[in-house]
Parts: C-alpha cells; sequence; structure tokens
C-alpha cells in the first residue's frame, strides 16, 4: 500500500512540475501522462531511478511544447535589466503561506525567467545543462535565476499583502553568481 501511494505522491510531482513549467493544466496533464506512459510497461510502479528519469522527460516535453514561446521570453528577458534585490529587512514570507499562493507567485513570473529558475533552483539542474535545456547562454539563465527571484519575491510578498518595490539587496537563495 505504501508503494502505491508513493506512486501517486510521484505522478502528482509529476504533474506539479509540468503545470509550473508550462503555465497550463491540461499541458501539464497531458506531458505528465506521456512521461507516465514511456515509462518501462512491466512495472506499474517508479523506481528511483525512474522516477528521476520521468522528471527529466517531462521538463524536455513540456519545454519542447512551448518552445516559440519560450524563445519570445528569452529575447524579452536578454533586454531586462537585472539588478539584485530583496524585500524590506522586515519581511519574511508568513509560515501560513498555501501551496497555492506559491504556484499563483510563480506562475505570475515571465515564462523564460520561471523555467531558469525551475530548472537550476527548484529542480537542481546545473546552469550550463538548464542553458541547454533553454536553447539559451549560461549567462542568459543566470540573469534569468536573479529576474525570477526578485519577481517570486516581489509576488510571494504582495500576496502577503506587501505592495512596495524590494530595495537594491539581495540575499533570498545562497547558491546564485552574481557577476
Amino acid at each position: 500500500m505504501q508503494t502505491l501511494e508513493q506512486a501517486h505522491k510521484d505522478a502528482a510531482d509529476l504533474y506539479k512540475l509540468a503545470y509550473l513549467i508550462t503555465g497550463n493544466c491540461e499541458a501539464g496533464l497531458n506531458v505528465t501522462m506521456e512521461s507516465i506512459d514511456s515509462a518501462d510497461e512491466q512495472t506499474s510502479f517508479f523506481s528511483g531511478w525512474m522516477v528521476a528519469w520521468s522528471r527529466r522527460v517531462v521538463i524536455s516535453k513540456a519545454l519542447a511544447g512551448m518552445r516559440d514561446d519560450l524563445t519570445a521570453s528569452a529575447r524579452r528577458t536578454s533586454s531586462m535589466r537585472a539588478k539584485p534585490a530583496t524585500p524590506k529587512e522586515n519581511w519574511s514570507l508568513s509560515a501560513g503561506t498555501t501551496a497555492a499562493e506559491f504556484e499563483r507567485a510563480v506562475l505570475a513570473i515571465d515564462l523564460f525567467p520561471r523555467c531558469a529558475l525551475l530548472l537550476s533552483i527548484f529542480e537542481r539542474v546545473s546552469v550550463e545543462d538548464a542553458a541547454t535545456l533553454l536553447d539559451a547562454t549560461p549567462e542568459l539563465v543566470r540573469k534569468a535565476q536573479i529576474i525570477g527571484l526578485q519577481e517570486l519575491t516581489a509576488n510571494l510578498a504582495s500576496g502577503q499583502g506587501r505592495t512596495s518595490t524590494p530595495p537594491e539587496r539581495y540575499v533570498i537563495m545562497s547558491g546564485i553568481q552574481h557577476a
């Protein structure tokens, strides 16, 4: 029974990933189902390796399905100015923040920065691999990470009643390299 529960959780996690990448419920479901169907049909449960592989298939299919929109968003991102920033010093994410609020904050980010953020920060894909998946340079992916984190922070802050623009410092997540 525990294995069945884990298989359902894995499928739900794959769907959530596809949904956050595509920003579309139906496209996310289609990508997830295609990915699960392409898994080894001999077993009804995912092994650890199969779950990791399935996540990569979901990412690949989701990105391929929106390549034109991704390219247009990458152009917009390259023309933007990324300035490291954080919200006001006394701002912190409320412990009561729901998954739905977090999803809304993520989905409000333009496509390319959202994908760069999801891949490199939340999925822990290297910047170089994310650049390959996104058909972009590592520099553009790093810039998109900063923009994505700025927007995520601002979206979460405004969702908690804050409307001020973040100041010029940035300390949300470690691991981001700034030029």
